[in-house]
């Protein structure tokens, strides 16, 4: 299992940054071809805008893989440290439920984006980028109910230090 674990993260890694290699190697391209040639390729900008959402929502696995994402702790300072198991599965609960309610309305998202039939880019249809909304949000689902049930055992990893 943990070699499975270990090449889903390579993979996520890898995405991540051939991604954003390409995003920069066709934005470089494209202003080279704008101002050397006076062309552009079409393609190029709704590609990019589509990239961006891939880059944010694999940064956002990766930061759920993690435990990195940005958290506002209020409770957690001023309650004494034996509430802190509490809050933190209070707030992975929370964080799971939440991005499940998005999966699962960003399917039905999905769903009318393929009945419309609209091209994204380059004869892509416009479903297909966005498949990674409903997959992302159901990763990090996935991933803060597991930290709740290893805190429910005690065997949730430790939160990293705030910064400060």
């Amino acid at each position: 299992m943990r070699r499975l674990l270990s090449w889903l993260h390579r993979l996520e890694d890898g995405l991540i940054v051939a991604i954003l290699l390409g995003m920069v190697l066709l934005a470089v391209v494209q202003i080279g071809l704008r101002n050397m040639a006076g062309v552009s390729l079409i393609w190029v900008e709704p590609l990019l805008r589509n990239a961006v959402l891939w880059i944010g929502l694999l940064g956002a696995m990766i930061a759920s893989r993690r435990d990195e994402h940005i958290r506002i702790d209020l409770l957690g300072q001023w309650l004494p440290k034996s509430f802190q198991p509490w809050i933190t599965g209070t707030v992975d609960l929370f964080t799971a439920a939440i991005c499940t309610l998005v999966a699962w309305y960003s399917i039905g998202f999905v769903i009318e984006e393929y009945q419309y039939g609209e091209i994204a880019f380059a004869g892509i249809p416009s479903w297909m980028p966005q498949v990674i909304i409903p997959f992302g949000f159901s990763v990090m689902a996935l991933r803060y109910l597991v930290l709740f049930v290893l805190g429910l055992g005690g065997r949730r990893p430790c939160m990293r230090e705030p910064l400060g």
